[in-house]
């Protein structure tokens, strides 16, 4: 009886398991007749040509593979593919000219309460959204283009926008020209890794409210700014390039009430501000390299039992401004390029403490049209006096045995 079974089960399975062919030339000409009669566990392959189709919806398990890049022109008239289902694919395909609105969130693909869901090697041109995945879980986005021309925030949409997921995968995307390449909102226990998020015109990655999240190995680069983490905690953000993000209030990463987080191994280089940190505490800062920025680190708020360590400082025009309590926040052993102490005992380590706030600092916090002074010879009067005798920068902030040489070449 057992066999008997199994064989059933196999026979239904070879019934259902059906591949649809699409095509110019083929019985199915239009991919949603393909959807419409497809099954459970079927295959749609979608040959080489363009498509002018949008408003397809997916209710099934199905698999939708493009061959030879096929092209699905959304001619601007709304989300191009909806999917509500689980355990799909979607790959291979190039999809463009979503729709526009100010009231709705047109998208390329929109993926809403699903689970088990792949969605790779897809080019998306000229989005208002491209993927935007509400309410779903455990899916991956994999090697995906994703490219578009917005000009403002109000009339743009996001490259990657996810809400109410978790365990998800965002990984080898290359994200261009939205508003910002990826967004996290209520997004927990997810990956982001090996994407380039450049030229956007808000944030190459933005996230809020969402926890347990492993974020490296990714580049953000000639963004609006590069990086926003706002209330969130248990996040790990390591390796990752932050770079040419210039601007009035521009900065590398932008951390608003992070709490319980490690930050190591990262570059920020030719960045207005590195990081700016406001009011976040029990962050671990190790291995990174600050690198010709206009300030390295920038602290507003109230900061608590943060630790820096092994950092290398180098030729930022300001490493720290701080304008809050110490909070039991420590630096410890980290190179500063502007140290100018000596190493008696060649142990690689200085003796001579080193304070990282500047007075000059301390002014241009309080009056920032001071900043054209930065050249000046005053400012290297003012900075020894200080250094001399402290009286306006806190005297406990300091790297009492700070690195001779670079940590991390």
């Amino acid at each position: 009886m057992k066999y008997l079974v199994l064989i059933f089960v196999l026979v239904c399975f070879e019934i259902k398991a059906n591949t649809i062919t699409v095509c110019k030339s083929c019985k199915i000409q239009t991919i949603k007749e393909a959807v419409s009669l497809s099954k459970d566990g079927d295959s749609i392959l979608v040959k080489k040509g363009i498509y002018k189709e949008q408003n397809i919806s997916i209710l099934k398990s199905i698999y939708l593979i493009g061959e030879n890049n096929p092209v699905i022109d959304g001619e601007f008239k709304g989300t191009i593919i909806k999917v509500t289902a689980n355990n799909f694919t979607i790959e291979g395909l190039t999809l463009m000219n979503v729709g526009q609105s100010y009231t709705k969130d047109f998208a390329a693909i929109l993926v809403s309460r699903s689970k088990q869901f792949v969605l790779k090697n897809i080019t998306l041109k000229k989005v208002f959204f491209g993927f935007l995945i509400e309410k779903s879980h455990y899916g991956t986005i994999l090697n995906n283009t994703i490219t578009s021309n917005a000009d403002n925030e109000a009339n743009s949409g996001n490259g990657i926008h996810m809400w109410h997921c978790s365990h998800m995968k965002i990984q080898n995307n290359k994200i261009s020209g939205l508003r910002d390449g990826i967004y996290f909102e209520f997004v927990k226990n997810s990956t982001i890794s090996n994407n380039i998020s450049q030229n956007n015109i808000r944030y190459g990655l933005h996230f809020m409210f969402s926890n347990n999240n492993v974020y490296f190995k990714n580049e953000f680069k000639n963004n609006g700014a590069g990086v926003a983490v706002m209330f969130s905690k248990f996040i790990i953000m390591h390796d990752n390039v932050f770079h040419y993000n210039w601007g009035m209030a521009s900065y590398g990463l932008l951390l608003k009430e992070i709490y319980d987080a490690q930050i190591e191994n990262n570059t920020f280089e030719q960045n207005t501000i590195g990081i700016n940190v406001e009011n976040c505490s029990r962050i671990d800062y190790n291995k990174n390299k600050f690198i010709r920025n206009g300030w390295a680190l920038k602290f507003s708020g109230g900061c608590y039992k943060n630790i820096f360590k092994r950092n290398d400082f180098i030729y930022n025009a300001f490493d720290l401004s701080y304008n809050s309590q110490l909070n039991s926040n420590r630096f410890e052993n980290n190179y500063w390029s502007d140290y100018t102490g000596y190493d008696l005992n060649k142990d690689g380590i200085g003796d001579v403490p080193y304070r990282p706030v500047k007075l000059f600092s301390y002014i241009v916090n309080q009056t920032p049209e001071a900043l054209v002074l930065l050249r000046s010879l005053f400012v290297d009067i003012i900075n020894f006096s200080e250094k001399v005798s402290p009286v306006f920068t806190p005297d406990n902030l300091v790297d009492k045995n700070p690195l001779m040489k670079i940590a991390h070449d």
